[in-house]
């Protein structure tokens, strides 16, 4: 493959601590061996999320300085609502903090108990807040997603069988919205194609339901069906990108994703009613339509990340990016979920830990392995996350090395792939985890551990 290179330069360097295994050992106990315990200057590689963590280009950095902080009616405002009108063709658009606040208002209102949200695959806190609202959170994913080794070029899909199955076994009066990620963040990070969107879509004319995306990273999907889908090669991403927002009745984003900022979310309605209902909340926990609990500076960034996250140059280069970890570690012999996902690369711990039960987390242990050996800090998305009291233990074990935009250059990558070879090397001599403190809802984020 030629080698593709970073579609910018940099201009701002910011120094990284190193720190001994001894150090690492002291500060895990110290954390409880959570990973999301630790002070980020005692990490070397930083991969817990892909959330906010990116580096900004000058240009959303000369938007900072042109945001305008008026209360209502703040020019950045009408600026980000005019590009997100572009990209997506909705009307109804609304500012938030981070998607987690959309997901909040959205489910405030049309979830409760009784109701059902089937999806994909819901990631944390869409299903916690499914789950808040006194609805329960269905995935849906197509049998292919639950390999770690099949190589189907849409893991992402929905069963639509399932779906169809769902609806009779329920009810439709029930369901008061079908949500599909794009990507699927749970499976790996792997795409969704547009004749399954289409597919989800014709579901819910038959049966009268509304359709919406959680679309955090759009734009990698989208570029995904450029590349994969019969009939897409010719299109530009940004015309695919309005296909799927064309087959939706809403979306909840986090511009902290494919939106390339630190802080920032959006929620988009096409239904007069509940966009007013939605507005009403918005105003009453997050700030003013024109702001939703954010600056306008915020506003501004997100305005020109989500213009600059469309362009096709930086898009084959994060995701080539991502593939060559991927592929680098395949050849090394280290089991990953296959094929390589848009923002991350996830390490199948089940296969890697073989020896650790599931009831002993072995990607938790896989995880604080990384950090104890090399001073990644990765996340786990396995029994921790997405099990406990009330849930079935989830299909795979996985530890996620999420990507930051536009952060590491391929020497930090590389050793990545340096330690995460040493430490499969040596997995044998790796111990499992117990839980010792731990919230009811989204654990994995406060829980503390004992090694085993």
């Amino acid at each position: 493959m030629k080698t593709i290179i970073e579609p910018f330069r940099i201009k701002s360097v910011e120094p990284l601590r190193m720190t001994t295994r001894d150090e690492r050992e002291a500060k895990l106990r110290e954390a409880g061996f959570n990973l999301f315990h630790l002070h980020s200057d005692d990490v070397l590689i930083d991969l817990l999320t892909d959330s906010g963590t990116g580096a900004m280009s000058s240009e959303q950095w000369a938007g900072i300085m042109r945001g305008d902080e008026s209360y209502a009616g703040s020019p950045s405002y009408y600026h980000f609502r005019d590009r997100m009108r572009e990209i997506t063709g909705f009307e109804g658009i609304l500012p938030t903090h981070q998607g987690r606040a959309s997901e909040r208002i959205l489910f405030e209102l049309i979830g409760g108990a009784g109701k059902v949200v089937p999806n994909n695959a819901h990631f944390d806190t869409t299903r916690a807040n499914v789950e808040h609202s006194g609805a329960r959170a269905i995935d849906l994913m197509i049998a292919e997603a639950k390999d770690p080794r099949n190589r189907h070029p849409f893991k992402g899909n929905m069963d639509v069988g399932a779906l169809e199955a769902l609806i009779e076994e329920v009810g439709a009066d029930r369901i008061p919205a079908v949500m599909c990620t794009v990507t699927n963040n749970s499976g790996g990070g792997q795409p969704v194609s547009l004749a399954n969107l289409r597919a989800i879509r014709a579901v819910c004319d038959r049966h009268g339901l509304q359709f919406f995306l959680d679309a955090c990273r759009f734009a990698e999907n989208a570029w995904f069906v450029k590349q994969r889908e019969p009939g897409q090669g010719d299109r530009s991403v940004r015309a695919i990108v309005r296909d799927m927002f064309d087959l939706a009745d809403g979306a909840t984003i986090s511009a902290k994703k494919d939106g390339i900022v630190n802080i920032g979310g959006v929620l988009l309605l096409r239904d007069a009613d509940l966009l007013h209902r939605a507005s009403d909340v918005l105003i009453l926990t997050e700030g003013y339509v024109t702001y939703g609990g954010l600056a306008g500076r915020d506003l501004e960034a997100m305005a020109q990340g989500f213009e600059e996250v469309l362009h096709e140059d930086y898009l084959e280069y994060r995701i080539r990016s991502v593939q060559y970890l991927g592929d680098r570690l395949l050849a090394a012999g280290v089991p990953i979920l296959e094929p390589p996902g848009g923002h991350a690369i996830y390490l199948d711990a089940k296969a890697f830990c073989p020896h650790i039960p599931v009831d002993e987390f072995p990607g938790q242990a896989l995880a604080v392995a990384l950090y104890r050996h090399a001073g990644i800090r990765s996340c786990e998305i396995g029994s921790v996350m997405f099990g406990g009291a009330g849930h079935d233990s989830p299909p795979m074990e996985l530890v996620r090395l999420a990507i930051p935009r536009r952060v590491y250059t391929q020497s930090h990558i590389d050793y990545v792939i340096e330690a995460i070879t040493e430490v499969h090397h040596g997995a044998t001599g790796l111990r499992g985890f117990r839980i010792v403190e731990a919230p009811q809802v989204l654990r994995h984020f406060t829980a503390r551990f004992a090694e085993l």
